[in-house]
């Protein structure tokens, strides 16, 4: 025990002193939860509206008044046909254009909305948003009813799949470049002579980054209910227990790849491809897995970070049960099997 708590030690030290190495592991998940929860966000607000009408009657004006009152539009202009609102759209001077019929106080309908669709979703959204507020004088909102996220903040989204991303690569990519740099420095062959067995090196290689994994994931969740004001609705013991299964899955994909890289650059470059690509493009981190072609729903399908960012959501944001998200944690259970067999197979004692 002693021995193996001596590794650890050196391990730690060997992290503590790599100031590029500290840099990744707490500087990127403060980022990131920053970048996430403040700059990158699909939200809602400030929607540059302009106001295409014939006549201002009372209905109209108080429908204009509601528009410019709320959060989500700001009133750039008022036009009187939609060709010039059109021309402003065009012009990247508007996003949305909302067109008033002459007698839209008389019937109290007939509204056009012309809205910039490059971003298919966000016009959507501001449609939606657009045709609450002006279809309900008393409460623009009312109804339009949201669960588990009634302010409609994308950050309830993202803490989520930040999760899956920064574990998975925190925990495989600096797993795999720690000990492919003792196979480049030569290191590795004079601890494979030594008493200890190989396991318990391995082991006590991947010690370190695992307690570090669980310090980043409660760095993450202290951020997430204190900065972004995301609420923690589920159980915290069972968030720790799936993503304790998560980490050991992540070092042991770590360990996988180290049996394949010979150097710290190839290490990277197949974490990179391996990990990082399919975690933001794959995962429904950023898009919606039912929303791809079917052949990448396919390959999501062996995409760990799927199913541990699913199952965050369920016991994050919607406060579910451990009964509820069965699924995905045998999935990564047994992902987490089949990396580790496979892993410490492959792992060669003898270094050609």
């Amino acid at each position: 025990m002693n021995t193996f708590l001596s590794f650890i030690t050196k391990e730690s030290k060997h992290i503590l002193r790599d100031k590029r190495t500290m840099l990744i592991l707490f500087g990127m998940p403060v980022v990131l939860m920053l970048l996430f929860g403040f700059a990158i966000t699909n939200d809602v607000k400030n929607v540059r509206t302009v106001v295409v009408t014939s006549q201002m009657d009372h209905l109209t004006q108080a429908a204009v008044d509601r528009l410019a009152a709320s959060e989500y539009f700001n009133i750039t202009s008022t036009v009187q046909t939609p060709t010039e609102a059109e021309r402003l759209i065009r012009s990247q001077k508007a996003d949305l254009a909302i067109v008033f019929a002459h007698d839209f106080a008389a019937k109290k309908s007939g509204v056009q909305f012309i809205v910039d669709g490059a971003d298919p979703n966000m016009a959507q959204q501001w449609t939606a948003y657009a045709q609450q507020v002006i279809m309900n004088p008393q409460n623009p909102m009312v109804n339009l009813k949201l669960l588990y996220n009634p302010r409609m903040k994308s950050a309830y989204n993202f803490v989520p799949a930040i999760m899956g991303m920064l574990l998975l690569l925190i925990c495989a990519m600096m797993t795999s470049v720690s000990i492919v740099r003792e196979k480049e420095q030569g290191t590795m062959e004079v601890l494979l002579v030594s008493p200890v067995q190989p396991l318990m090196i391995i082991v006590a290689k991947a010690v370190p980054y695992l307690l570090q994994a669980l310090l980043i994931l409660f760095v993450i969740l202290t951020m997430s209910a204190t900065l972004l004001d995301v609420p923690l609705q589920g159980s915290f013991g069972w968030i720790l227990v799936v993503s304790f299964i998560y980490i050991l899955l992540a070092l042991s994909l770590g360990l996988f790849i180290s049996n394949v890289a010979q150097t710290q650059f190839v290490a990277l470059l197949v974490s990179a491809m391996v990990l990082l690509l399919p975690t933001v493009m794959l995962s429904g981190m950023l898009f919606p897995v039912e929303s791809m072609p079917q052949i990448l729903q396919w390959i999501s399908a062996i995409i760990p970070p799927r199913y541990y960012i699913q199952a965050m959501r369920k016991l994050m944001i919607m406060g579910v049960g451990i009964g509820d998200v069965w699924q995905e944690v045998a999935i990564l259970s047994g992902m987490t099997v089949l990396l580790l067999v496979a892993a410490l197979k492959n792992f060669n004692k003898r270094l050609s």
